[in-house]
């Protein structure tokens, strides 16, 4: 199976992934540079946003954390 992953390659050439993975052994990788710079932190968290709500603002998420929430 084929992952496409989003990683950083430094000045270095050092390739930091931008999400965890675990392998059961071992693989070989591509490596695609792009020519543009990569996003800062705040526009990642941006571009998550959507996608973290749909987790977010699920009715087992609200229960969850009802207890952190100040009293009406």
């Amino acid at each position: 199976m084929i992952h496409t992953l989003e990683a950083i390659v430094d000045e270095t050439g050092t390739v930091r992934l931008i999400e965890n993975l675990t392998l059961p052994q071992a693989r070989r990788a591509l490596v695609m540079i792009l020519e543009e710079p990569p996003l800062r932190a705040n526009e990642l968290a941006l571009l998550s946003e959507a996608a973290l709500a749909e987790d977010w603002d699920r009715p087992e998420e609200e229960e969850a954390w009802q207890h952190l929430q100040p009293v009406k």
